[in-house]
């Protein structure tokens, strides 16, 4: 046989091997981009160890302090028609509804989500839920009128606390998200009329939820509206500080309860790494991390957590629709800009 007509298909064939091998290493190379609107101190480590166990780069870009969630929001719009990420980390789930709305984000279903409630779940799987913060009120246990402490969040705007409550600008992270849930719980009027009972029982605007909780630790003021993982970075480092959950008689609204959340991005440029890193931050391990680090309270039932975290079983919950709220977070934001700038 012709020796020519036996090197043609050996030729042939590498050519086939390497082109193969050339494309499938420029298709899925072995990276994730994550954007993500927790606190880099808390969203790090847990990316670094999703790294280190699954061989898989991590490329992430964190929101600022005074931009918290809107920075990274935009910059996935703006993105819309070239994604470059792949799954975005929310610290609520406004935002994700909001990229939902905007067609830029795909369902995804984990299998690791199947023990999370329902309601912690978008019903068309275009985001789910994990380890939840509520909005707390922070004070200093060192001030007299730790004597006297408020049980409802209307307390805020009586004449007893003065000048002695903050409250972080209602433009940007949960501070926004909490306002749009008064307003969904409340109606516009009912919700106007207390901001404007607080800006007349001179509430103090700072700059962030870490800056609330830095004016209440130095005493510069007596409360304010936070976080719980802020609270319990500030009575971890020993400030004179404590918490309470606001609300929780019967009759009243309840604690505005805040899952993260994780969405795949519609086109993201590695989504089945994507699938990977949502499935990584859905678990109970991922769950009782951010519950230890943070204070931040699982939702799949039994992950341990330290003593001093509580249980969701135990807080009466602000009833919501994420959807609606997402909405109104939109429309109030010329009354909530009006509010901030009102002398």
């Amino acid at each position: 046989m012709n020796k020519k007509f036996i090197l043609l298909p050996l030729v042939a064939l590498l050519v086939i091997l390497i082109h193969s091998f050339i494309t499938s290493c420029t298709k899925t190379p072995k990276e994730v981009v994550v954007y993500t609107t927790i606190d880099q101190i808390f969203s790090e480590p847990i990316l670094r160890d999703f790294e280190r166990e699954s061989g898989i780069k991590v490329k992430a870009v964190y929101d600022t302090e005074e931009t918290k969630s809107t920075g990274v929001l935009n910059r996935l719009i703006a993105e819309a028609k070239n994604p470059q990420c792949d799954v975005f980390w929310s610290g609520d789930p406004i935002r994700a509804v909001v990229l939902k709305q905007r067609g830029l984000t795909q369902p995804y279903v984990s299998e690791e989500a199947k023990d999370i409630p329902k309601w912690y779940k978008d019903p068309e799987h275009h985001w789910t839920g994990f380890s939840a913060r509520a909005r707390v009120l922070i004070y200093n246990t060192s001030l007299p009128e730790a004597s006297t402490l408020p049980k409802s969040i209307f307390d805020l705007s009586k004449p007893e606390l003065k000048y002695n409550v903050a409250i972080a600008n209602p433009l940007f992270g949960t501070t926004t998200f909490h306002m749009a849930a008064l307003f969904y719980v409340l109606g516009e009027d009912r919700a106007i009329d207390f901001l404007n009972r607080l800006k007349e029982n001179g509430i103090l605007i700072a700059s962030s939820n870490g800056d609330v909780k830095k004016k209440v630790a130095q005493g510069e003021i007596f409360c304010g509206l936070t976080d719980t993982d802020d609270a319990f970075t500030a009575k971890k480092q020993g400030a004179p500080v404590d918490y309470l959950f606001l609300d929780q008689n019967k009759g009243q609204i309840g604690t505005l309860i805040i899952p993260n959340v994780v969405t795949l991005i519609k086109g993201a440029p590695h989504p089945e790494n994507g699938k990977r890193l949502i499935d990584y931050l859905l678990s109970r391990e991922t769950e009782a991390k951010l519950a230890k680090s943070c204070a931040q309270m699982p939702l799949h039932k039994g992950v341990p957590t330290p003593e001093d975290v509580p249980s969701l079983d135990d807080i009466r919950p602000m009833k919501i629709d994420y959807d609606k709220t997402a909405r109104l977070m939109v429309e109030i934001q010329g009354v909530l800009k009006r509010w901030v700038e009102s002398e």
